[in-house]
């Protein structure tokens, strides 16, 4: 193959890029007409099924079922992936016992999708067509169907899949995103699947995993202000928390004693009359992107945390970003 002339339009190539951002956000937004009874008898259809959702395809919309098949694992909904060539020459044997089957293909008519329709009915699997003609082979043969019918490809040629695969994907995405609503999936079940990195420690660190319990800051009532600060020096956490006995009555922060000092009101105080009487206190097993929500919302750099009943110390900002929380 001789190689061809680079033309470098440069105003050329951004009407190209905004074109086929155009094509395909509005093939994307086309599905919205076509989310109704049969959407959700899909969704039904999976939920209720005693199995996995295998998702196959071939060329680019296996691409596509093996990006879904990540989604829906991470959300809460059991996935497999068998790429359609693959599956009539031995890989159908994945599939189980009371599994369901979603088919993606834009025609609906390639030959390896004829051949595997009439092996996954006769095995007595539902199957579940995501497709773009809704007179193909794979359609009519379906248990149910997921209209990604696309006017046209945002290719200049109107040949490579891409707003027929941007459909299929969002379209996918949106299957998953039901399917984890409907099971009652939340952020913590979320984190047990993505323990790892950022993203799992902002969903799975709680203040008990943080909270140093050697440094516990805390002065009683009547305790003199040389106190307290040397309380606070140790703590390494800005504050110092008022116990009466076991219990929590206030927090003094160096805002308070800055405040105290602007009101000449330091050198014969004791910690009672300087700290504030609404501490923000959270539980040890609260998460830690709660605590940072809180000192936000609240504009304070620290909590106490308590655990049984007791006070067991404080988190503090630094200690979040120290952790990569943020």
């Amino acid at each position: 193959m001789h190689p061809r002339e680079v033309r470098f339009d440069e105003n050329q190539l951004k009407r190209r890029a905004l074109e086929t951002l155009d094509v395909e956000s509005a093939a994307v937004a086309a599905l919205k007409d076509r989310i109704g009874n049969e959407f959700i008898g899909v969704v039904r259809r999976i939920l209720d099924a005693p199995g996995r959702l295998i998702i196959t395809g071939i060329g680019k919309s296996a691409h596509i079922a093996n990006k879904l098949v990540a989604t829906l694992n991470s959300t809460g909904t059991p996935a497999g992936f068998m790429h359609a060539a693959e599956a009539i020459h031995g890989d159908l044997g994945l599939v189980q016992k009371g599994d369901v089957i979603l088919c993606i293909s834009k025609s609906g008519n390639s030959p390896e999708i004829k051949a595997l329709t009439p092996l996954i009915k006769g095995l007595g699997h539902p199957l579940i067509a995501m497709t773009g003609a809704m007179d193909s082979h794979l359609a009519t043969h379906a248990d149910g169907v997921l209209d990604t019918t696309v006017d046209r490809e945002a290719c200049p040629h109107n040949l490579a899949p891409t707003a027929s695969t941007a459909a299929q994907l969002a379209m996918g995405d949106a299957l998953a995103m039901c399917l984890m609503e409907a099971r009652g999936f939340t952020s913590r079940d979320f984190a047990t699947y993505h323990p790892g990195g950022a993203l799992g420690k902002k969903l799975y660190t709680t203040l008990g995993d943080l909270v140093d319990r050697e440094r516990r800051p805390a002065v009683a009532p009547s305790a003199p202000m040389t106190d307290v600060i040397l309380a606070m020096s140790a703590g390494r956490a800005g504050a110092a928390v008022v116990l009466e006995g076991e219990d929590i009555a206030g927090i003094i922060t160096d805002g308070d004693l800055r405040r105290a000092l602007e009101r000449g009101a330091v050198q014969d105080a004791v910690a009672g009359e300087v700290m504030g009487r609404s501490p923000r206190i959270m539980e040890a097993e609260a998460l830690a992107v709660e605590a940072f929500q809180v000192m936000e919302a609240a504009s304070i750099t620290q909590v106490i945390v308590r655990e049984g009943g007791r006070y067991v110390g404080l988190v503090h900002l630094h200690d979040l970003l120290r952790e990569g929380i943020f």
